[in-house]
């Protein structure tokens, strides 16, 4: 069995970001999107106009923006890193219960891919009962184009505009720049 990360979750959090699960690359660096061709940092640099150095100044941007991140699965058993590998009878779900729950001022959640929107929707939709079925009607779910790179039939140009034309509305409140360090005054 492998398992997903924690959840990437500022308080205020207004976008979630959801992935099947992270592949071998992540897995193994224990950071979200590692694989060197993903293109799911380069599209949040283009996002927020920013470039930084570091995973870690790239979580820090999208806490700064209000944006959380995370898998549809806990764990699951899937040889190498493809989706369509994962094994069905292997899986189990992040409790988006407790999530939605932490996370009042949510109102869109975005698929990275089609086979977490499938997961999503076969996995925690579908069984949906009250108060979490309530909860989901009421939020917006964006299907996007997968950051993979075995998604190779976009390129990356074309998946940064088309995150970005998906996610504008999503973003608008919190699109300011991140809070540059304030020099000392000294007189």
């Amino acid at each position: 069995m492998i398992r997903a990360f924690d959840p990437v979750e500022p308080v205020q959090a207004s976008l979630l970001i959801l992935g099947s699960m992270p592949g071998v690359a992540s897995l193994n660096a224990n950071h979200y999107y590692a694989h060197p061709r993903n293109a799911f940092w380069p599209i949040m640099q283009h996002l927020f106009g920013r470039q930084w150095e570091n995973y870690d100044a790239g979580i820090a941007l999208l806490k700064h923006h209000q944006v959380a991140l995370w898998d549809v699965l806990r764990e699951c058993r899937r040889p190498g890193s493809l989706d369509a590998h994962i094994i069905k009878d292997s899986v189990v779900v992040n409790d988006f219960t407790g999530f939605l729950q932490r996370h009042p001022a949510l109102t869109t959640i975005a698929f990275n891919g089609k086979a977490a929107e499938k997961l999503f929707r076969q996995h925690v939709v579908k069984p949906a009962k009250e108060p979490l079925l309530s909860r989901l009607n009421n939020l917006s779910l964006l299907s996007l184009p997968s950051s993979s790179p075995a998604m190779a039939s976009l390129s990356l140009d074309a998946k940064k505009a088309t995150w970005e034309q998906l996610l504008a509305p999503a973003l608008m409140p919190v699109r300011t720049p991140a809070p540059k360090k304030r020099k000392q005054c000294v007189e």
